[in-house]
């Protein structure tokens, strides 16, 4: 019997920008009910190669064949009436509006052709929420006072409100805790069994063993691998055709031995609190050490670092720095006292997405390049190229706009703005966010490398391997209260993820980690540990 011919055959595809050949020749074939993984690099094609798809960037080369015929969409409606959607890593929601209103968007249920049946369209939405599993989401409540997880089920929400045959989600995971991730999965797998195909892209790669069907790796603009297996093949050579190299994911060693701690901690933190946020939080941070906070998406995380930084005010509690109280909810007072903060959403909370590196890199330090009233930009260029090089910043020309860079080296950008600041303590909020697989383990190096250099440095990760890879010691967060410290050798990640899903009493003192079968730490055996931030044996 005769395979069944793709759903989506996208052939030999190119495209060329000003001075860069962003495809070259790429081929991607997907079947009717898989979920097809689309993996490589930042900068690898994939968003361009999407974008193709999406009607949003027209090919110079190459075909695309749906459901059997030869297609070029022209617009991304055009996309969608052919029933394709695409659910971008940017979500591309209007805040001011209802759910059910960007549900709708463009299409909405109408009498006469122009009166919008708001009734229709509210119920219409409930009944796609429900499907989602996100009853509890409002059709009338407005985008923007929705979390980020919220954002993303109403996204998924506007897509199947089309006839969609096909599903393109750009790391839909990204701002999802494990339960958020596991609905995640379900809906997809609902949607395939209905005969929908999904092409997934993510680089988390345990996602890929747990989700995908086949797999297509682009790397340069070209396709290295298409249709590979997803479950059968091995992770390390996922990451060969990525990288083109072999790369260990093993996070820096900690320093041997017990750290000289000193009297007086750089960061100590006393009854911090934020009614509804967080409850009492006593935390004492010193030179050199990595502390990191998990817990789940709302555990109160991001909340205590905007905190110590100022930007929340607390309602109990003070800060020190150095043992100098920190006057509360002022930014400016942090900054001065030597706290930098790395924002969960940098392109949105810490980069200037127009301007340069040279001036993201200076922003937090312009008085020092002032004179007479006048910026000295050559001294300003200077010292930044200076900072940007100290973390291998790519490529190494700071006037380039930061927004033609990879996520990985914007992230950089921020810690080099905080570099120069001389920042004593650094706060940093999902470091690796949408940095691809190769630039996760460079900034791991980097982070390690300035906490031996004396910095202190408050961790939040999503990822459990991350934290656990990469702290010093842990402070389990469940519903805004510290549950559990203990020093990150102790711990593994079944025994986070117990700890932050547990029901029960907190508990302050280390337990058994994980048992006579389960190694303790992040360093297990590599079918088990498969992030690609994680550490292979």
């Amino acid at each position: 019997m005769a395979p069944e011919p793709p759903l989506l055959r996208m052939s030999g595809i190119t495209k060329s920008f000003p001075g860069v050949r962003a495809l070259d020749g790429v081929d991607l074939h997907v079947q009717a009910g898989e979920v097809h993984c689309l993996l490589g690099q930042n900068g690898a094609g994939k968003s361009t190669l999407i974008k193709v798809l999406a009607g949003a960037h027209q090919p110079d080369g190459g075909t695309i064949a749906w459901r059997g015929g030869a297609v070029t969409p022209r617009s991304p409606i055009a996309a969608m009436r052919l029933g394709i959607a695409t659910i971008y890593q940017e979500l591309d929601l209007v805040e001011h509006l209802s759910v059910a209103e960007n549900v709708f968007l463009g299409h909405e249920p109408t009498t006469a052709g122009f009166v919008v049946r708001r009734g229709d369209a509210h119920a219409a939405t409930a009944a796609l929420l429900r499907r989602l599993g996100h009853a509890e989401i409002g059709p009338a409540r407005l985008v923007g006072e929705l979390s980020a997880a919220q954002q993303q089920i109403v996204s998924m929400a506007r897509a199947l409100s089309h006839d969609v045959r096909l599903i393109v989600m750009d790391e839909p995971s990204a701002a999802l805790d494990p339960d958020e991730v596991d609905n995640l999965f379900r809906i997809v797998g609902d949607l395939t069994a209905d005969g929908v195909a999904v092409v997934y892209i993510s680089h988390r790669l345990e996602e890929i063993r747990r989700i995908g069907d086949r797999v297509t790796v682009l790397k340069d603009g070209r396709a290295v691998a298409v249709g590979l297996p997803a479950k059968q093949t091995p992770t390390r050579d996922i990451v060969a055709l990525m990288t083109g190299r072999t790369v260990e994911y093993v996070f820096p060693e900690r320093p041997e031995g017990a750290r000289e701690a000193p009297s007086e901690p750089l960061l100590t933190v006393h009854g911090l609190a934020r009614e509804g946020e967080f409850a009492p939080l006593d935390l004492a941070l010193r030179p050199g050490e990595i502390v990191g906070l998990a817990g789940l998406v709302g555990s109160g995380r991001s909340e205590i670092l905007e905190t110590i930084y100022g930007a929340r005010k607390p309602t109990a509690g003070h800060v020190r720095v150095h043992g100098k109280p920190l006057r509360p909810g002022s930014v400016r007072a942090a900054v001065r006292a030597g706290l930098g903060l790395a924002p969960e959403e940098r392109k949105a909370q810490a980069l200037l997405m127009l301007e340069s590196v040279t001036r993201n890199v200076s922003v937090s330090s312009l008085p020092r390049f002032a004179r007479g009233g006048w910026l000295d930009r050559g001294k300003e260029r200077e010292a930044a190229r200076a900072a940007t090089r100290e973390l291998s910043l790519r490529p190494d020309n700071p006037s380039v706009p930061v927004r033609t860079l990879s996520g990985g080296n914007q992230q950089k950008a921020v810690l080099a703005r905080w570099l120069l600041r001389g920042c004593r303590v650094l706060l940093l909020d999902e470091p690796t966010r949408g940095v691809d697989v190769g630039a996760r383990a460079e900034l791991y190096a980097v982070v390690r490398r300035l906490a031996d250099e004396g910095l202190a440095v408050l961790l939040v990760s999503s990822e459990v391997p991350e934290v656990l890879g990469l702290a010093d010691r842990v402070l389990v967060l469940r519903e805004g209260r510290v549950v559990h410290t203990a020093p990150a050798r102790e711990l593994d990640e079944h025994r986070v993820l117990d700890l932050v899903l547990a029901s029960g009493t907190a508990t302050g003192a280390p337990e058994d980690p994980g048992g006579p079968d389960r190694p303790a730490g992040p360093d297990g055996p590599e079918d088990t540990v498969t992030t690609e931030g994680s550490p292979a044996s």
